[in-house]
């Protein structure tokens, strides 16, 4: 078990991470402060004076402007491999009044910014339905549907994973060492570490340096948030606990 394409991409571009627009007919790339409503909207924080809100006024005769939103995946810890790049794309129009109130507090459900409360003043909220997504991973780029990816939820663990990397690296490295040699049948010379965490399972690394190999270990079921991934761990942090309990957690 893994996380689809769909998902992937629903989860770069929650709004957790750094984007880019790319306007049709202007110049670019623009920085953006972004997130998404409920049924997986682009929605994008633009300050009224700036290049982008320029950019985002549509052509005489059009209520829209073609818009491309560019996020890369941040590993959230050193020698983590990238989730990789994601491209969503629609035609982004303005909100206002109560529309642009409802998409304020859908945004404050991601980024509770204190400038949302200037949204109508200094601030302008613009919102797009995503026609076309794309995501691109060492060198490949796939197509995901639309419904897909607007049915697809974000993992509830990517906001947090570099905090939970570092806990285990920083906290639990011995137990979780001394566990990973256990499940991967590794000698006891290697140091098998935990570089990526996502509702389906752990990424590991392991082997000699310059022979770096990964191996994948699945959860039983995703899990919904930190809560349950803490009882899934508790084998691996706790070495009392006998491998029998091992299908409750890892396989």
């Amino acid at each position: 078990m893994r996380p689809s394409p769909a998902e992937i991409v629903r989860t770069l571009v929650a709004g957790r991470l750094p984007a880019l627009v790319h306007l049709a007919r202007h110049p670019g790339p623009h920085q953006v402060r972004h997130a998404l409503d409920p049924d997986g909207r682009v929605l994008l924080l633009v300050p009224v004076v700036s290049d982008l809100a320029a950019a985002l006024v549509p052509p005489a005769g059009d209520t829209d402007v073609a818009t491309v939103l560019d996020v890369l995946d941040l590993p959230p810890a050193a020698g983590a491999p990238s989730l990789g790049r994601a491209w969503v794309s629609g035609w982004a129009a303005r909100l206002n009044g109560d529309e642009a109130r409802g998409a304020a507090v859908d945004f404050a459900a991601t980024d509770p910014a204190g400038d949302l409360l200037d949204v109508g003043s200094r601030f302008h909220l613009h919102r797009f339905e995503v026609a076309e997504a794309r995501w691109e991973r060492a060198g490949r780029v796939r197509r995901v549907d639309p419904e897909a990816y607007a049915e697809a939820e974000p993992d509830p663990l990517h906001p947090v994973e570099a905090d939970l990397l570092a806990d285990l690296a920083d906290h639990h490295a011995e137990q979780v060492g001394d566990y990973l040699r256990r499940r991967l049948d590794l000698p006891g010379d290697q140091v098998p570490r935990v570089v990526r965490i996502d509702r389906y399972g752990l990424l590991v690394a392991h082997g000699r340096p310059g022979a770096t190999r990964r191996a994948r270990l699945a959860f039983p079921r995703p899990v919904a948030g930190v809560a349950e991934l803490s009882r899934l761990l508790h084998p691996m942090l706790c070495p009392r606990v006998s491998d029998v309990a091992g299908p409750a957690g890892l396989r």
